[in-house]
């Protein structure tokens, strides 16, 4: 089935919307440990976005050097390679966004003036955290959930990187918790790791995530 049509510039945000941007750090850009191809050119689309919106939140990827999901903490393991960890399956990463290193700061080129709140991620040595609301073991919550509900939010858009990892995560947890849940397609770049764009559009579009582009918002 196609994606429904709608008039460019339909969707207005409102005090209930949030904007998250996630992961726009350098080291998902190229020149980054982790470059996503592309990841870069969500800048510009984002600080557009970034002027319909009261309400933004940034997530950014922390992690401890030696860190669970990087492959040269486990001998014999290359990047992309998967291990079987406490919590599931973990793929395995280059080391990639070590807590405060200048390839863990987000792209100086961002402007979100109405940014409140930055959620810090995978900081915990022994855990992966994909989602912006809830750890890789499924158990563990960033707090972003009661913080948007406590603020009246109900509605987020979801930019940012990767569109297969990250954002996927932040959008289905955002569906699991009840949020209205939109991914605005054209302001996030994906990984692709063994088809794992279209089977996370798939998953998001099964969980009622709702693909839209830049140019739907007012």
């Amino acid at each position: 089935m196609g994606r429904p049509l709608r008039a460019a510039g339909t969707i207005k945000p409102d005090a209930r919307s949030a904007l998250i941007v996630v992961d726009v750090q350098n080291c998902f850009v190229d020149g980054g440990t982790l470059p996503v191809k592309g990841g870069a050119d969500v800048v510009p689309v984002i600080n557009k976005l970034a002027s319909h919106f009261q309400n933004i939140v940034v997530t950014q990827d922390w992690h401890t050097p030696g860190h669970a999901s990087f492959a040269s903490t486990h001998a014999g393991k290359k990047p992309f390679e998967t291990v079987g960890l406490s919590y599931g399956t973990q793929v395995l990463w280059p080391d990639h966004c070590v807590q405060g290193s200048e390839d863990a700061a987000l792209h100086k080129d961002l402007k979100l003036p109405t940014a409140q709140l930055i959620i810090r991620k995978g900081f915990h040595r022994d855990v992966d955290s994909y989602s912006a609301f809830e750890e890789a073991d499924r158990k563990t919550a960033t707090g972003l959930a009661a913080y948007l509900k406590a603020r009246s939010i109900d509605t987020v858009f979801v930019t940012g990187l990767a569109t297969d990892f990250c954002v996927a995560w932040t959008a289905l947890d955002a569906r699991k918790l009840g949020f209205t849940t939109y991914v605005i397609e054209d302001a996030t770049r994906a990984i692709d790791l063994n088809g794992s764009l279209a089977a996370a559009w798939k998953q998001m579009a099964e969980a009622g995530v709702k693909r839209i582009q830049a140019g739907d918002i007012a």
